[in-house]
């Protein structure tokens, strides 16, 4: 391990973007479909593992809705949240807001409840035993129509003091965020704060539309915003938080190679990024290994470094007080790591 490998494993910080049904590893998915009598067309975990190799997010996500398929019962959901808490704890995550789909398991006759009672009882665990704190971000599956966006809200109702807010993911070529523009409002009534994938695939319209029209709190990716200084210039003003994902971006292509991508672009252009894993493991990294990966790659030192951490936490939906003490913790140990 290096100096600055070290300084990363030891520095506080925040997940804002990870998908918890993109943490399904290959040995997990095997047990659970056994568990459950799930066939799945791979006989070892070395098979599932070669499964796990696209070229587009498209070929990703059709992977991805077949590894949902052995989640049945609250203690499958319980077990894929608590094996990824216990990863990401390792990388001193003190903090993680994680995306759920439920329109991905209520299809198949899931309950809601038992998809979010699982997930809950991983998250209480994580809190009292780990200090980690977290919030709960329902994402729309932007592939299918805004009635079953506002199916899936009336739904989420019950569990209203559960839920921090709403999300859009899934295939974002060919579904503008203004599809969606009735149903972000109408969360927004409500009291969900919003967020939004945008400018992955899609085009620089699709960040103004989410911005615009979705009014999101924070921008899932982003990337593509940069091809629009002006938008760029908006963005910072408005302190945008950016969750950027970099391991993502490379196995799905945005990037050719890390030293391509346009973070460092990004915190030079004073826009407040984060760094997150998206779907840790499809794309072959957590949230420390995303530190390590592109600080190697675009040449970050630790002020860079405590600038995505601090980020992540003045990004995050915590209380002030849960924020305060992120921070404090952060500013510690800064004053201490040299």
């Amino acid at each position: 391990m290096t100096a600055l490998d070290g300084f990363i494993a030891g520095l506080p910080k925040a997940e804002l973007h990870m998908h918890l049904e993109g943490s399904l590893e290959p040995a997990l998915m095997l047990a659970l479909a056994k568990r459950n009598g799930v066939e799945l067309p791979y006989a070892t975990v070395e098979a599932a593992e070669a499964a796990y190799d696209f070229d587009e997010l498209q070929d990703f996500l059709d992977l991805y809705y077949r590894g949902t398929s052995v989640l049945r019962t609250a203690e499958d959901f319980h077990d894929l949240t608590w094996a990824y808490l216990e990863r990401v704890r390792r990388d001193n995550a003190i903090h993680v807001e994680l995306f759920f789909d439920p329109q991905a398991h209520t299809a198949r006759g899931v309950a809601f409840v038992t998809v979010i009672g699982g997930i809950e009882s991983a998250l209480l665990a994580a809190r009292r035993q780990c200090g980690i704190t977290s919030r709960l971000i329902l994402c729309f599956l932007r592939h299918l129509s805004e009635a079953e966006g506002f199916a899936t809200l009336e739904a989420a109702l019950p569990f209203r003091d559960r839920i921090a807010g709403v999300g859009l993911d899934s295939s974002e070529r060919g579904h503008p965020p203004s599809k969606f523009a009735r149903l972000f409002r109408k969360a927004g009534e409500l009291g969900f704060l919003r967020v939004a994938h945008a400018g992955e695939e899609g085009p620089p319209d699709y960040v103004r539309e989410a911005v615009d029209l979705l009014g999101i709190d924070r921008l899932d990716h982003g990337n593509r915003a940069l091809e629009d200084p002006a938008l760029v210039e908006r963005l910072r003003k408005m302190q945008m938080t950016f969750t950027v994902c970099p391991l993502s971006n490379l196995r799905l292509k945005g990037v050719a190679r890390l030293e391509d991508h346009p973070l460092r672009r990004m915190l030079e252009a004073g826009l407040r990024v984060t760094v997150n894993s998206d779907d840790p493991a499809y794309f072959g990294g957590y949230l420390g290994e995303n530190y390590r990966a592109i600080a190697r790659a675009l040449g970050l030192d630790r002020a860079a470094l405590a600038t995505l951490a601090r980020n992540s936490f003045l990004g995050s939906f915590m209380t002030p007080e849960e924020r305060s003490a992120a921070l404090g913790r952060l500013d510690a140990y800064l004053a201490t790591a040299g």
